[in-house]
């Protein structure tokens, strides 16, 4: 069994976010008008990596319900907005939090979601948890390989546009459109392969399903029951759902769990995995390279630590010096 790795800042603790008493009192108001009484108690989310307000909220009757809010002026409104109706249209297979309401007030867009009692994974990965999280996965992926009209109304871009214009980093770098990032001593003399992986993972990844788009450890929660929810909605795509699969075991890897093990049942090329390894170790390690964020300041950490986790799962399968 590998060593295990760890970030530097556990998942739960990388969020820096208003409280509710920091929202303007006419806002708390109003959200506390929706919910049918005044809050009581708001737990802020201590995972993810945005400074919007996001909490579970408590009534003074005891309802809860958990929101979000981001300013108008923000792209994150947008973004919650998005969440709100990608999960409205989500098929009842999936386990994921559904919308209660939305509203605008005070310079916000606010939106409420269901509730789900229940906690982030921990890392190192225990591995009923793994399970459950696949599970969830699994079921979610089955549910939506044919997606209905109304996601593909909202707009569900093709996975292989994304990696062409998003994720081909290394193409950058060889072509030396790009600098290189910190990187393991072994890339320089691999940047050719890598970038040959990129160029090949489009035609891999093409596929009729809807992938969640952003599956990572931070946005899973495990209820009271062992069951996983898969969580923050914004940016589904349409392609192979074994992509989505690498990307949640990226953590796995790291935990020094059977990660390849654990994808024999995904029907994943091995070209493919090992072209979405390069693919998303390139990208965080640039991004891990843009200097502080505008967001939470542990996030170029993380995406250091996803870069370099990615990368040894690539190494180690390709029989590279990691």
């Amino acid at each position: 069994m590998r060593a295990v790795s760890l970030p530097e800042v556990a998942y739960g603790a990388t969020a820096v976010r208003p409280d509710w008493g920091d929202l303007p009192a006419a806002l708390r108001e109003a959200i506390g008008a929706r919910l049918g009484g005044p809050v009581a108690a708001a737990a802020s989310a201590g995972g993810g990596f945005t400074r919007a307000f996001a909490a579970l909220l408590t009534t003074v009757a005891g309802d809860r319900a958990f929101v979000k809010a981001a300013p108008l002026t923000e792209p994150l409104s947008d973004w919650y907005a998005r969440e709100a109706a990608i999960t409205a249209a989500l098929p009842p297979e999936v386990p994921a939090a559904r919308p209660r309401w939305t509203l605008v007030a005070e310079g916000h867009f606010v939106l409420c979601l269901e509730a789900i009692e229940g906690r982030l994974p921990t890392l190192p990965w225990a591995p009923a948890d793994l399970a459950a999280a696949l599970a969830a996965w699994e079921a979610s992926a089955a549910a939506l390989s044919n997606p209905s009209a109304e996601l593909l109304g909202l707009g569900l871009p093709p996975l292989g546009d994304i990696v062409r214009d998003e994720l081909s980093w290394w193409s950058e770098i060889a072509a030396g459109r790009a600098p290189l990032p910190p990187a393991p001593p072994w890339v320089p003399g691999r940047l050719g392969e890598l970038a040959a992986l990129e160029r090949a993972l489009p035609a891999l990844v093409t596929g009729p399903g809807m992938l969640h788009g952003d599956l990572r450890v931070d946005n899973l929660l495990l209820d009271r029951d062992g069951r996983a929810w898969l969580c923050d909605w914004t940016w589904p795509c349409r392609g192979e759902p074994w992509f989505d699969t690498v990307t949640l075991l990226v953590t796995a890897y790291a935990s020094g769990l059977d990660v390849d093990a654990a994808l024999s049942g995904w029907n994943a090329p091995p070209a493919g995995v090992d072209g979405a390894l390069a693919a998303l170790g390139g990208y965080w390690l640039t991004r891990a390279a843009g200097g502080p964020s505008s967001a939470s300041p542990h996030s170029r950490q993380h995406q250091r630590f996803s870069g370099e986790q990615a990368l040894s799962w690539l190494a180690e399968r390709r029989g590279w010096a990691s």
